[in-house]
């Protein structure tokens, strides 16, 4: 599912001061094209400015999820990855074996999800939805 977000926009948009080391953190995680880790967003950021620390990323990073527009996973790997906020909603299966982790929209699995909630009395604000797997096409 291609999630090119602009987190430099939604920073003017939110009145984030953005520094040139903002800058690069958000184009760095709007180009991602995985979850990366704090880690991996200081590799990727830090061979584009070699003057970003890895405090700078955490600080940015957290700054960015404070704001709204960024989101941190737990995908049971223990570490916290992260994704622009989408602007449409998607759930996310995760190979337990590789770390690979693709993201799905089902309608039809998000009606099933509603439906639950309006048995239970309730009604369905939001959810979050993550699926652990091993692939079937791998040989043994």
């Amino acid at each position: 599912m291609p999630r090119k977000i602009d987190l430099e926009a939604l920073c003017n948009q939110k009145g984030l001061r953005i520094t040139e080391q903002r800058r690069v953190i958000a184009r760095v995680l709007s180009e991602a094209e995985d979850h990366p880790d704090v880690e991996k967003v200081y590799e990727r950021a830090s061979a584009i400015d070699p003057g970003i620390s890895i405090a700078t990323v955490y600080r940015t990073v957290r700054l960015f999820e404070e704001a709204g527009i960024l989101d941190r996973h737990d995908f049971g790997d223990g570490r916290a990855r992260y994704e622009p906020s989408p602007e449409a909603h998607h759930d996310h299966l995760i190979d337990v074996e590789t770390g690979k982790v693709i993201e799905f929209v089902d309608p039809e699995l998000e009606q099933l999800q509603k439906a639950i909630a309006e048995k239970l009395g309730f009604r369905l604000v939001d959810h979050r939805m993550e699926l652990y797997g091993v692939s079937l096409d791998r040989k043994a």
